[in-house]
């Protein structure tokens, strides 16, 4: 009876093993702002392990995609719109949960790798983005708030796909490169990574990244968290200050 009760569990264990393992890694796990702080440039590396140590008997490739997202946020994107000569915000769309970094490479373009099912499913790419509108606006106008939203993103570094950005050697070993800017959020970061064969996800792996200020900021950002009160009064004494300082220069020049 033991026997038979542990058949259907080793039945379904059994295809689990057959399937290939990544092995990923990142060259820098815990980045730290600083006053000279320009942006990063984080290497990811793996192997991808496959049942027995052989690969596969055939010709199709094997692609891998890797996904390093920010810390979700929740952001208002207001649409101008020129009234009377003059720019003024108009409608507006808020978002629960939007990625504050989103940096996407792949060894091929994602649309030759998966179908659009898999790419909202996994969130694979800018327009298969889940961002949760906070209101039930149209879907035409949450899709044009979204590409504005990406958009502004992509200009500003944040948001960006990079196809062909990784090397695969021997069928195995696999590296790409994420670029971090300078004006990136802090928080927790995950980096993804997929094995995707014959438009399949076969594996899946993530790794932790922390990115934190060090420091004169980190210690400006946690008295500003800490200390609303005595931080804002302190921010406007210098300010008055620098300003008096300025006008005496100027009148003793």
């Amino acid at each position: 009876m033991l026997a038979l009760a542990l058949t259907p569990l080793l039945m379904g264990q059994a295809p689990a093993a057959n399937k290939p393992v990544l092995v990923p890694d990142v060259s820098q796990r815990d980045i730290e702002i600083v006053y000279s702080f320009t942006g990063a440039q984080l290497l990811l590396f793996g192997a991808i392990l496959y049942p027995g140590g052989r690969l596969p008997n055939d010709d199709r490739p094997s692609d891998i995609v890797v996904v390093v997202k920010g810390p979700t946020e929740s952001i208002l994107v207001r649409e101008k719109e020129k009234i009377a000569g003059i720019w003024v915000n108009a409608a507006r769309l808020r978002y629960r949960s939007a990625p504050s970094f989103y940096g996407l490479v792949s060894s091929r373009p994602i649309r030759r790798i998966v179908d659009e099912r898999t790419r909202a499913i996994y969130e694979l790419g800018l327009d298969s983005l889940q961002m949760s509108p906070a209101s039930n606006a149209p879907a035409d106008e949450q899709d044009r708030f979204a590409a504005g939203l990406v958009d502004l993103k992509r200009r500003n570094g944040l948001y960006y796909e990079r196809p062909g950005a990784i090397g695969i050697n021997e069928g195995v070993l696999y590296r790409a490169r994420i670029d971090i800017p300078a004006r990136v959020p802090v928080g927790h970061y995950t980096a993804e990574t997929f094995l995707i064969r014959d438009g399949r996800v076969l594996a899946v792996a993530t790794r932790d990244i922390l990115i934190r200020k060090a420091g004169f900021e980190r210690f400006v950002a946690r008295s500003a968290q800490r200390w609303s009160v005595p931080y804002g009064l302190v921010v406007v004494a210098l300010s008055v200050l620098f300003g008096w300082a300025a006008g005496w220069v100027a009148r003793h020049l």
